[in-house]
């Protein structure tokens, strides 16, 4: 599986990528593979300050609905419209074009308390 090492990850299985106080967060490439196949992106919290492990969204495959928990506070600001019509993208490419939100955080420096690719590795095996 495929971890990239500029990102940050959470034991809910989001990665994020801090650049300045705007981050794009998605979910893992362990996370698509054990959901399987992606067929529905539901994210309606744009414009809402939310905080650390708050849900902002869901994430329907074949076989489950599973919550979207935001890594850092902070307000979402977009939502990746590529994954109204192509949900499959979050499969198929979960760090590029499968991304799932882009917010601004209240703290950069809650993103490097978070796991490096290494710990996130480990954890899930």
């Amino acid at each position: 599986m495929n971890f990239p090492a500029e990102l940050r990850y959470t034991k809910d299985h989001e990665w994020i990528k801090l650049e300045g106080n705007t981050a794009t967060i998605g979910i893992t490439d362990f996370a698509q593979h054990e959901l399987g196949d992606i067929v529905y992106v539901d994210i309606n919290t744009i414009g809402k300050n939310l905080s650390a492990e708050e849900v902002f969204g869901t994430v329907e495959a074949v076989k489950t609905v599973s919550d979207l928990f935001l890594p850092v506070a902070g307000t979402v600001l977009e939502v990746n419209s590529l994954l109204e019509k192509q949900p499959e993208l979050v499969n198929t490419d979960p760090y590029g074009d499968g991304w799932m939100i882009k917010m601004t955080v209240n703290s950069p420096a809650d993103v490097e308390a978070l796991m490096s690719s290494e710990a996130y590795a480990a954890l899930v095996g």
